[in-house]
């Protein structure tokens, strides 16, 4: 029987490794089995005919695929996450051209950038177990393919209902590169690769609303509203043409699949692939599938305490895309090109923050070692070895919010305030470096679950800070509207993390993980 202490994340289970989980102690790691399953089971009892790798050396094993390949297919993914979260932040200088030619106020232009962000909150309750069921790459072509048509949408409306409704669907087609990524790259690399392209992956995504802002404000300065959405449409069409040509499946469970499929046809013999063992219905396991980030968020206290965590600072950073232009308008008396500019202290806290990679790949190693030492197994690690660049965020975070506050006084330097926003971006992208290389070390077979639980949360607090901060800086002022915030992420810094919280969920790894 397959027990809790015997889990390996890169094991594929046999037919009678799982009849043994299901059937015997209700505790078991591998009691609820979620992974998507074809319409047809197979159902064989020669076990000698179940299809694995061929070996840890198997060609056909994406983490044995050629370097260039797989970090190639990591900066797509990447530079498709990027193009997906500027289009959602460009959108944020067009305010004033919008709110003019679709006769609307501020708050309802707003909705814009809220649903959007909805929509990449709303994506993964659908697009993560169809990932798991058909696939990394047909999502991602699908994905882009409706980002385009939708952004079509968005450049040719004539009246503001027609661009909310293709912004909420621009969202949640482009949720795919923030809900499937960690999979693909978890797919691609062992656990003691993972931090590096999680570190390209995780910065991606929050130079999005950095360098949005900056493209959205010369081209609104100079040209037309609609000017940026062509340029997007432009963008995201050259990188789906890259997908089709660079992009391969990397989703072990389907691959070995295909596998068992190709060898029942050559050789006639009933070969399977072990997610084929089963007698469930494919309704049933999509359903299964469909909540189970809910259930990653709800029954799982480390996914609950992480995401609310990350969600808070995301949900900030949203929120500083119009306070900045209220703050610098008002009290430096800047141009809307200038006020895209200011976003360069983020990009500059973002850019610094990833390049501490190795020093965290550095003490991630070193921990290892330090295990090693006191008696543990050799090569084996924790999933929160991972949470250090978390910790350090919760230091960064406070700083720069007060620091941010406090000086966007028109009597101090316009420097001073954009240095201080620089050590809150960075303190944002280690938040996440940590928090979501920690959860698909954690949760290696729901890992594209699991970040959709850490996206579904963000995207609801990333939608709804940027409508109440319009309210909250016009009540508060500048400078106590971000204290208050300030001490938010004060209140967060003793939240806790550890083995035995992770040990209370019912799906997270249980045992240490080899290199």
């Amino acid at each position: 029987m397959l027990r809790k202490e015997e889990f390996n994340p890169c094991h594929c289970p046999t037919a009678a490794e799982w009849r043994g989980a299901n059937i015997g102690e209700g505790g078991g790691a591998w009691e609820v089995v979620l992974l998507p399953i074809t319409t047809n089971p197979i159902k064989r009892d020669d076990e000698d005919l179940e299809v694995h790798w061929d070996g840890p050396d198997d060609p056909a094993n994406p983490r044995n695929f050629p370097l260039i390949l797989r970090w190639s297919m990591v900066i797509i993914i990447s530079l498709c996450s990027f193009c997906t979260i500027c289009t959602s932040a460009l959108y944020t200088m067009t305010y004033e051209q919008i709110t003019v030619e679709f006769s609307c106020s501020r708050l309802i232009a707003t909705l814009g950038l809220s649903l959007f962000i909805l929509g990449l909150g709303v994506g993964p309750l659908f697009l993560a177990p169809l990932s798991e069921f058909y696939g990394r790459r047909p999502l991602y072509l699908v994905a882009m393919a409706l980002f385009v048509l939708w952004l079509i949408q968005c450049a040719t409306a004539q009246n503001i209902q027609t661009m909310l409704v293709a912004r909420f669907f621009g969202g949640f087609s482009s949720s795919a590169f923030m809900t499937v990524a960690g999979g693909s790259i978890s797919d691609l690399f062992s656990h003691d690769e993972l931090q590096r392209p999680m570190m390209v992956y995780t910065s991606t995504p929050f130079l999005g609303p950095i360098i949005g802002p900056v493209v959205g404000a010369f081209m609104n300065q100079y040209t037309s509203w609609r000017w940026p959405f062509y340029f997007a449409i432009i963008w995201s069409s050259v990188l789906l043409i890259f997908m089709v040509l660079f992009m391969s499946e990397t989703c072990h469970p389907v691959l070995l699949r295909h596998k068992a499929q190709r060898l029942r046809k050559e050789t006639g013999r009933a070969y399977y692939a072990w997610i084929e063992k089963t007698d469930k219905s494919t309704a049933t396991e999509v359903m299964w599938s469909f909540s189970r980030p809910l259930q990653l968020l709800l029954l799982e206290p480390i996914v609950a305490c992480l995401c609310v965590y990350t969600s808070t600072a995301l949900g900030i950073l949203y929120l500083f895309l119009d306070a900045f232009y209220t703050i610098f308008t008002n009290n430096y008396g800047f141009e809307l090109y200038q006020v895209g500019l200011s976003f360069l202290g983020l990009l500059f806290g973002t850019v610094t923050s990833a390049a501490t990679h190795p020093f965290w790949n550095w003490n991630y190693r070193r921990l290892v070692r330090k295990r090693e030492a006191s008696g543990g197994e050799p090569g084996a690690s924790e999933p929160e070895y991972r949470l250090p660049p978390a910790i350090a965020s919760s230091i960064l975070l406070p700083l720069g919010m007060f620091w941010f506050g406090w000086t966007t006084h028109g009597s101090i330097h316009w420097i001073v305030p954009i240095i201080g926003s620089g050590f809150f971006s960075a303190g944002v992208v280690l938040a996440f470096n940590g928090v979501l290389t920690f959860l698909v070390h954690a949760y290696p077979v729901y890992s594209a679950s699991a970040m959709g639980a850490n996206l579904i949360l963000r995207s609801i607090f990333a939608a709804a800070f940027p409508i109440f901060g319009v309210q909250l800086y016009e009540k508060l002022g500048d400078q106590w509207a971000t204290s208050l915030l300030g001490f938010v992420t004060v209140a967060m810094m003793p939240f806790p993390y550890g083995a035995r919280l992770r040990a209370g969920g019912r799906w997270a790894a249980r045992g240490h993980f080899k290199r």
